[in-house]
């Protein structure tokens, strides 16, 4: 027999709220399970929408709360809740391993934790297009100024094609409108708080310390309208031991190392503790289907990037967490298995 588990927490990030949200939702409500979900405080209004409006469509109330405030009083309460089942969350490394202790102090919750990545996009000299894979890895890196769990933020180019390759990439990079998310001719939008701004322009300063070369970027941009703007950043020369390529900016910066063979990308893509998305362009597609096997980590595209459908499920392994959101997979977290037997 499958039966829901009773009450799921959730807690989700401000860079996708409503989106994330309903990941969570939507897989937990239809196994039969009530949900606390905690919006970032920052970020909070869209998913306060959505319990009005569940609530307006005939859900029960008590079926679906939305509970705001800081993490550290609501995300600890619901962590260490013995009235919490399960407990699902996207966002730092750091909070997911409160939240396993909180369980471990609790009830022994199961915690599905989603914790970002440090993605490689490796590019082959015999990639089918090389101005299209720098437009896709550009956008890749850059979308929502980078603040993206699966954002291609390491790029391993064949030494081959380095320069020709990171030359057109840079160009992409500049080619972008950042600015006012407001504007309809806006590309690229804000970085997501003043702190969060100082964060990704001290990786920049010290990635130059240890030896990488700043291509374009590593700024911020000052609007008529205020606010924390930070200009597409491309590092290159970035080592593969040193913080750049190893520490999760959850910003607009990218670090460019080269390689000169197969079973250097792959050594160089599997070289940090996360495994949450990669790329791999290249026309031989042998060599693809090894990668793919090779490459650890939950998602691999093959000559594109940013793939997305709820058909599908998005997880990673080592420390980018455990579990599946979206597809019917992700319906396992909220369920229960009972065995029955029976003797007549």
């Amino acid at each position: 027999h499958r039966e829901p588990v009773g009450v799921v927490g959730a807690i989700v990030p401000w860079n996708f709220p409503l989106m994330i949200g309903a990941w969570k939702l939507a897989p937990a409500l239809a196994a039969g399970n009530s949900v606390v979900l905690k919006p970032a405080e920052t970020a909070s209004l869209t998913l306060l929408r959505i319990a009005a409006l569940a609530l307006e469509a005939g859900l029960p109330p008590g079926v679906l709360n939305v509970v705001t405030g800081e993490g550290p009083v609501v995300g600890e309460a619901m962590g260490l809740s013995m009235g919490i089942d399960v407990l699902a969350f996207t966002g730092s490394g750091a909070t997911g391993r409160r939240l396993l202790d909180y369980s471990a102090r609790s009830n022994l919750k199961r915690c599905y934790l989603e914790l970002g990545g440090k993605s490689p996009n490796v590019i082959f000299a015999d990639a089918p297009d090389l101005a299209t894979a720098a437009k896709v890895s550009a956008a890749g890196i850059f979308r929502n100024a980078g603040q993206v769990c699966v954002a291609a933020s390491r790029l391993l180019v064949e030494d081959s094609i380095h320069d020709e390759f990171v030359a057109a990439l840079v160009a992409a990079a500049e080619s972008f409108r950042v600015g006012d998310p407001l504007s309809l001719e806006t590309q690229i939008g804000a970085v997501h708080s003043e702190r969060q701004m100082a964060q990704k322009l001290r990786f920049v300063d010290e990635a130059e310390a240890e030896g990488a070369q700043r291509l374009t970027g590593g700024r911020r941009i000052l609007t008529e309208t205020g606010g924390t703007y930070m200009a597409p950043t491309v590092m290159a020369g970035v080592a593969p031991d040193t913080r750049l390529a190893q520490n999760e900016v959850f910003g607009p910066v990218l670090a460019v190392t080269p390689f000169k063979t197969e079973d250097e990308a792959i050594r160089l893509a599997n070289g940090t503790d996360y495994g949450l998305s990669s790329g791999v362009w290249t026309r031989d597609l042998s060599r693809a289907h090894r990668m793919i096997r090779a490459i650890r980590a939950g998602v691999v595209h093959v000559n594109t990037y940013g793939g997305s459908d709820l058909t599908v499920p998005l997880g990673g392994v080592g420390q980018s967490g455990n579990g599946s959101d979206k597809s019917l997979h992700a319906l396992a977290k909220y369920e229960n298995l009972k065995t029955a037997w029976i003797q007549l």
